[in-house]
């Protein structure tokens, strides 16, 4: 019997919309036999372990057979553990565990632990905006995610703890509707409330001409760079400088949101990116840990300062290539990283702070 489930998968900031297929053949085997295809990753290979036992210590069991399941479109990488609910309701379903035979209304996306518990994973942002655009409207996914997820207005989300929570909301759908209220967030409260910085430019005393050359940096978006010596307040003045910049608009928040969400660094209870980033790699970072990189790519430090600051402490501690690569982001405001298996374009409008010494030896008397 064939079943199908509907998943996601990301590359770059945006989401591919992933069919998952679950077929047995009905031979009884000695044990049951799990073959996944559709080019997977080490991550979506062991899934089979992971699916299994989730499924086994959740009170239902696996026919001795041989089960294939399949990734489509089976021409693109599968990588991550997101695949593993929808794989599990996939198998589930094959053999008649589920009361409905059609669940092409809800996309599933979510890690199993090996007690049947769901687990967050990330990107989740991306897949709640593909969900709203193929118009699908229920979205199935890790309780931790649901506040990211739910940000998006047109979809419908519904967050688990457990795989037989999924099952118990499944078997409750009547006529295609969810017997649960979707859980639910205001985007103008998130954005309204109160900007609370944990440094703030307020708390400067003196450096008038620092201050107003940051004021005008600030103003403009302008990049700057700032000359002293040691001590000299270089560094505190620029991690305070996102308190004076201006708000994050809804558009903007959403963009920057899901950058942070595909790179892992959203915190997940806020669920929307309400202040301008700042970020401050250490000069010991390299090339494609500044701009991104990867076999599916991943963005960079300057795509997760994308509508906010960059800020380059000792600057000509910096690498040359390190630096180089800069040139283009700056220009297009663009980063993009050609692989072999696909070219992606990440965005990275920032304003770069840099701070650096008169000379070597931190002062100007060299």
């Amino acid at each position: 019997m064939l079943f199908k489930a509907l998943s996601a998968a990301v590359y770059g900031i945006d989401a591919n919309l992933i069919d998952v297929e679950v077929d047995y053949s009905g031979v009884v085997t000695e044990k049951d036999i799990l073959h996944t295809v559709g080019l997977p990753d080490a991550a979506v290979r062991e899934s089979r372990d992971r699916v299994r036992a989730a499924i086994k210590n959740s009170g239902y069991s696996i026919p001795p057979t041989q089960i294939t399941i399949n990734l489509a479109p089976a021409d693109l990488k599968k990588e991550g553990s997101g695949f593993d609910l929808p794989i599990a309701l996939g198998i589930l379903g094959a053999y008649g565990a589920l009361r409905i035979d059609n669940v092409e209304q809800f996309l599933m996306v979510g890690e199993l632990g090996l007690d049947g518990s769901v687990r967050p994973i990330p990107g989740m942002l991306p897949v709640a905006i593909l969900a709203r655009e193929k118009k699908i409207p229920n979205l199935i996914l890790p309780a931790a995610n649901a506040a990211e997820a739910a940000v998006v207005e047109g979809v419908n989300v519904y967050p688990v703890a457990s795989l037989l929570d999924v099952i118990d909301l499944l078997n409750s759908t009547i006529l295609g509707q969810v017997q649960r209220e979707p859980f639910r967030v205001k985007t103008e409260d998130l954005l309204g409330e109160l900007q609370l910085f944990s440094v703030d430019f307020k708390d400067v005393r003196g450096q008038q001409t620092a201050k107003r050359a940051l004021e005008v940096s600030a103003a403009g978006s302008h990049n700057i760079l700032m000359i002293g010596p040691p001590g000299s307040g270089k560094t505190m003045l620029a991690k305070r400088l996102p308190s004076i910049l201006a708000p994050l608009s809804f558009e903007e928040a959403l963009e920057t949101t899901k950058i942070h969400s595909v790179a892992g660094v959203l915190d997940s209870a806020a669920g929307l990116v309400t202040q301008r980033p700042f970020r401050s790699p250490h000069h010991t970072i390299s090339d494609a840990g500044l701009i991104g990189g990867g076999i599916i790519p991943r963005p960079g430090e300057v795509s997760l300062a994308h509508n906010g600051l960059l800020f380059l402490d000792e600057l000509p501690e910096f690498p040359r290539n390190v630096l180089e690569v800069m040139r283009q982001p700056l220009e297009d405001h663009t980063v993009t990283i050609a692989r072999a298996s696909m070219s992606l374009t990440f965005p990275a409008r920032f304003m770069l702070a840099a701070a650096m010494n008169p000379c070597p030896s931190g002062y100007s008397h060299c």
